[in-house]
């Protein structure tokens, strides 16, 4: 009896894994992420073995060390931000990792944000992407009651850039600003002083809850030259502002260690002790790995899309979703309406979701208004047409009012445009979608698997959007649109200006300022770029999609607050 209740909502995979399409595919794939991994591998040796032996020869670890004693055995930290600051600071010889580690990990078996400064990069100090780093990392702690931990050593605001580090609101400032909301809301803070902490920086601490430190580390509003210079007093570091000063004379520290070790292991002691809020909205049914695992190798997924850049990569977005749902089993909603859009619940890691997804193969679609109306057409995937945002808006709406996180999976150009989308209202719709997406009060998990172009990127859910987090695949691209379209407009815009004053293009000559113009434009829609500037959180393993979608919405349960939702003004 219970099988004939079964819905039937398993889904297929029709990848054919011998295919050369998919072979090439995989071996491009395979190819781009050991380039990637090479490249992460150069961020986290941070200001390389010269620095890291200097910290080491002051009897600290480095903060890659420091990560590994905190961490629970066998687990790794979802490292966010990694590649911050990337390819920027060139001037002042780079700033790998802008300076600082963020990421969740798992700490005496809780989910924690880890915030730890990188002291071979600049000493810690803090350029512009630091402060937007850390400040970052807070947001996603403070929108999902996270607990967080501090592994502080840091010289204070890299001075050279401090007119960008210093006074607006997301800058330097704003982290203790955080501090101090994140422990009004009951967010545990723990911070571990385990070398510098100087100036503006002496705040953090002091500001969470539980205030740890070393001997031989230092924690002052001024140092010792600049208390000389502004009051004339001749005093040591130790006298300033060392552990055992804070300790037993000032009491701003709660605990003094000998060392990072004994530092850590107390750390991962008092976490050990942090009380835990259960029985949330989204928190996991019953779960096993095992046996909820989906039917297809997550491995496959490399297989699916061309990742060379400008590539035109048509496939089933099915084939994405039934790697990374619980039993590859998919409610689809509207399955057979607004097509080039999928939307459907699901559970990921046990918890349900509502999935939001671009589907890339073309669609045949009854016109239901306009000048075509009651003929058939053709809809090109990744474009959303009227139906499929009328779809979505009402699914969001939907997802809210059940109190289902969202996902959303990207590889979109954009709406559709012409005359006949303009007459099926494609604005209107275009509106009502954003504005579900806008006032959603539940979770919102974003990943960007290819394309994310335009108005399309702002519907799915784009970094605007509040999105909890933003992933990404090695093949996403990130732009108001694609570099060939924008090189052709703004190619054509410069002939003309040219042309104006006189002189005349060649053929030649065209192309070369098109290519100039396409590849400044890919440069910056390659995902290294988004992240480097903070609009992509993680770029992530396709195949590791699943695990992290597993721990992103681990971490959004932590908070069981849900706002009342309230859509506002819906265009009809």
């Amino acid at each position: 009896m219970a099988d004939e209740l079964k819905a039937e909502n398993r889904l297929e995979s029709k990848v054919v894994v011998g295919a050369q399409k998919f072979g090439e595919n995989r071996a491009a794939m395979v190819a781009l992420l050991a380039a990637l991994r090479g490249e992460e591998d150069g961020i986290r040796l941070g200001g390389g073995a010269k620095a890291a032996e200097a910290q080491r020869a002051k009897g600290r670890l480095t903060v890659r060390e420091r990560l590994a004693l905190l961490l629970d055995p066998g687990t790794e930290l979802l490292e966010l931000g990694l590649w911050a600051a990337f390819g920027m600071y060139s001037e002042y010889g780079g700033a790998p990792g802008a300076g600082v580690v963020t990421g969740l990990g798992r700490v005496s078996g809780r989910l924690c944000m880890i915030v730890a400064n990188d002291a071979t990069v600049k000493a810690g100090a803090f350029f512009p992407m630091t402060a937007k780093k850390v400040l970052r990392a807070q947001t996603i702690a403070l929108e999902n009651r996270i607990p967080t931990l501090y592994l502080v050593d840091s010289s204070g605001v890299f001075l050279p850039l401090q007119e960008d580090v210093f006074p607006d609101t997301d800058d330097f400032g704003r982290v203790f600003r955080n501090n101090a909301v994140m422990s009004s809301v009951g967010i545990p803070q723990i911070t571990a002083i385990m070398g510098m902490c100087v100036a503006g920086g002496a705040y953090l601490p002091v500001m969470t809850d539980t205030v740890l430190m070393t001997e031989g580390s230092g924690l002052f509003l001024a140092g010792p030259s600049l208390v000389q210079a502004a009051i004339g007093q001749k005093t040591g570091a130790e006298e300033l502002g060392g552990a055992a000063m804070h300790a037993e004379i000032s009491g701003t520290v709660d605990f003094k260690e000998p060392n990072d070790h004994l530092c850590i292991a107390r750390l991962r002691s008092l976490v050990d002790k942090i009380g835990e809020r259960k029985g949330g909205p989204f928190s996991a049914v019953t779960f096993d790995a095992e046996k909820d695992a989906p039917r297809f190798a997550s491995e496959e997924l490399y297989g699916l899309l061309n990742p060379t850049p400008g590539a035109s990569n048509v496939y089933d977005m099915h084939e994405v979703i039934a790697r990374i749902v619980d039993r590859s089993e998919f409610d689809e909603y509207k399955a057979d309406f607004g097509r080039t859009l999928l939307c459907g619940f699901a559970r990921i890691g046990g918890r349900a979701v509502g999935i939001v997804a671009n589907q890339k193969t073309n669609q045949v679609q009854t016109v239901a208004m306009g000048p075509q109306a009651g003929t058939k057409r053709i809809e090109v995937g990744g474009v959303i047409y009227t139906e499929a945002a009328q779809k979505a808006a009402r699914f969001i709406m939907d997802c809210n009012q059940n109190l289902v996180p969202l996902i959303f999976l990207h590889d979109v150009n954009g709406f559709m445009v012409g005359k006949d989308a303009e007459w099926s209202g494609i604005i209107r719709a275009g509106a009502k979608m954003v504005s579900a997406v806008s006032t959603s009060v539940v979770p919102k998990i974003t990943v960007i698997v290819g394309g994310s172009f335009g108005a399309g990127h702002y519907a799915m859910c784009g970094k605007a959007y509040d999105p909890r987090f933003l992933f990404a695949w090695p093949t996403a691209r990130y732009a108001v649109m694609s570099g060939a379209s924008a090189a052709g407009t703004l190619a054509e815009v410069r002939a003309k200006q040219m042309e104006r004053g006189g002189k005349v293009l060649s053929e030649a000559e065209k192309k070369a300022v098109y290519d100039e113009i396409k590849n400044a434009y890919d440069a910056q829609a390659d995902p290294r770029y988004g992240a480097a500037r903070l609009w992509i959180d993680s770029i992530i393993d396709p195949a590791k999609t699943r695990e992290v979608l597993m721990t992103a919405l681990e971490a959004c349960a932590l908070n069981p607050d849900v706002a009342k939702f309230n859509v506002g003004v819906l265009q009809t």
